[in-house]
């Protein structure tokens, strides 16, 4: 995966966000929540970097600031839906009895839009961090479930699990320690596509207004804010909106590299590519 500039790239770009994010009280200049009203709306400056918001407040600090708060949601839906996911779709995968109703369950959930589902939960137990968590795991969790249930049902009938059963190894060995490894590959692929979808609809329920507390910077609750000054003062909710598109390609990037590298079919495609090229350089040699 390393050896394609892009995902180097996209790597690069999340550890320093988060490493900056992190970090961000040792060497921001100027403090997020700093309210300056004789500076409202100033534009991108040697001072100012991203300008300043309607409270006077520097736009740079809040933007680095937030970025805490969404990846952390992020990160946690991503491995709370991926654990959820997992289980829900070994055991739907082998057993089939309990296939069918576990399956229904999961589609009747898929039926409704994760980011409508997630705004209803939130709607109803309020907008916390932990609450915003519960409500996206709840959403995305069955779209992994589906895919793991996937995975299982094409490795479950192979020699090796027909092995381990009539050797006498248990149910439990033989999902954990079998099947599980085998399906890691879209597993963890998944997981990074979660990831990013978590942080857009972090920021969109922050946007609605059903998120976190406004005071909290978050890039939801900044797009909310600058909404009224776009034409004002477009800066506002440029630089925002710009950090939430670099998160969520990054995060793309590396889910489709990821892919590429755990997928042996790219891989012989790849193979398949060099050896034509090869051939065809032959024969202009040959030619010339």
């Amino acid at each position: 995966m390393l050896k394609r500039k892009r995902n180097i790239i996209a790597l690069s770009v999340l550890l320093l966000m988060t490493l900056a994010t992190i970090t961000a009280s040792l060497w921001l200049p100027l403090s997020p929540s700093e309210i300056d009203p004789t500076k409202r709306l100033l534009g991108p400056s040697g001072h100012n970097w991203f300008g300043t918001d309607h409270f006077g407040r520097d736009i740079f600090a809040q933007t680095v600031v937030a970025a805490r708060v969404s990846l952390v949601v992020g990160a946690v839906v991503a491995v709370i839906s991926t654990i959820l996911g997992t289980i829900v779709g070994l055991v739907s995968g082998y057993y089939n009895k309990i296939d069918s109703i576990l399956m229904r369950i999961v589609d009747g959930m898929l039926a409704f839009p994760a980011l409508l589902l997630a705004l209803a939960l939130v709607a109803a137990v309020g907008g916390s961090i932990s609450n915003i968590i519960f409500a996206l795991s709840f959403a995305f969790f069955p779209v992994m479930a589906r895919v793991v249930r996937s995975a299982v049902l094409q490795v479950k009938n192979i020699q090796f699990i027909e092995a381990a059963k009539t050797t006498g190894t248990s149910d439990l060995s033989i999902l954990f320690q079998y099947i599980l490894p085998n399906v890691l590959s879209p597993i963890i692929v998944q997981g990074t596509f979660i990831f990013a979808r978590a942080i857009l609809a972090e920021a969109a329920l922050s946007f609605l207004g059903v998120g976190v507390n406004p005071a909290t910077p978050t890039w939801g609750n900044m797009l909310q804010e600058a909404q009224i000054y776009i034409t004002l003062a477009p800066w506002f909710s440029i630089f925002p909106g710009l950090a939430i598109v670099i998160t969520v390609l990054a995060l793309n990037i590396l889910g489709d590299g990821l892919r590429d590298a755990f997928d042996p079919h790219s891989k012989n495609r790849k193979k398949t590519k060099k050896r034509r090229v090869l051939s065809n350089k032959q024969k202009n040699v040959i030619a010339s």
